[in-house]
């Protein structure tokens, strides 16, 4: 078999095109469409490390912290009232020139209904609690709607005549020696609180703030070291303000 080749020459005539010339704006649009996440993610870390700056450094520290614990948050209305009542009794501790009383609210359960109840909410209110009974800027004054369950659970109060519970006391079965009614102490029942409006932002009940304090317990912190005791001096004279001519009269039977 032969084969027939042709020979030839082939001419190329291509001459490159010179690169596109980009306009200031084109380019612009370029970048912003390859870059646009990464300078939205760093502003929004840049306001979030502002926030947090301006909270820390102009945050007002309370005077008081007043620990409130319950089944659920009282009424906003109610919760305002009680910090603003308070702090005409306080003192200005931390000297910014105004008496600041906070109103810690821990939303906790006990008993069988904790199986009726959301077990993120509970789990988070029994770790802030526990958090603040370690440290020693927490509260001093407790509201308490369950003190039994709540002794038991936590042993954080001590008896109404100041004596610290011993380890070999049984302290559950002497909470009653540890609180009052909210009504057994003239002072607290003297609070103007007025009425709220709503138990929560989704209903409007409304009702006498007094009322609903009246189903509480009052007691306050055990406290241990010397050290401690001496921080505390503003609470446990804020205690002996509140408590002034009170008669305890819960019974073990309650």
């Amino acid at each position: 078999m032969a084969w027939v080749t042709k020979d030839s020459v082939e001419q190329y005539d291509h001459t490159p095109e010179p690169p596109k010339e980009y306009s200031k704006k084109e380019k612009t649009a370029n970048w912003w469409h390859y870059n646009k996440w990464k300078v939205l993610g760093a502003i929004l870390l840049i306001l979030l490390a502002i926030w947090i700056i301006h909270d820390v450094a102009f945050r007002t520290e309370p005077d008081y912290r007043v620990a409130y614990v319950g089944r659920s948050d009282l009424p906003i209305d109610t919760a305002e009232a009680l910090e603003t009542a308070l702090a005409a009794y306080g003192e200005d501790v931390n000297g910014d020139g105004q008496v600041i009383v906070e109103l810690c609210q821990y939303n906790i359960v006990y008993g069988d209904e904790t199986e009726n109840v959301d077990a993120y909410s509970q789990m988070a209110g029994v770790t802030r609690l526990y958090a603040d009974l370690d440290g020693s800027d927490g509260p001093y004054v407790f509201l308490v709607e369950e003190p039994e369950s709540f002794v038991a659970s936590t042993g954080a109060l001590q008896y109404l005549d100041g004596t610290l519970p011993s380890d070999d006391e049984n302290v559950p079965d002497d909470w009653h020696k540890m609180v009052y009614h909210w009504t057994d102490c003239p002072v607290l029942t003297g609070l103007d609180l007025g009425e709220y409006q709503g138990m929560t932002v989704l209903d409007d009940l409304v009702g006498n703030s007094q009322d609903l304090m009246a189903n509480l317990y009052v007691g306050r912190r055990a406290v241990y070291t010397e050290k401690d005791l001496e921080g505390f001096a503003p609470d446990i004279a804020l205690w002996d303000k509140l408590t002034e001519s009170a008669v305890s009269t819960v019974s073990e039977d309650e």
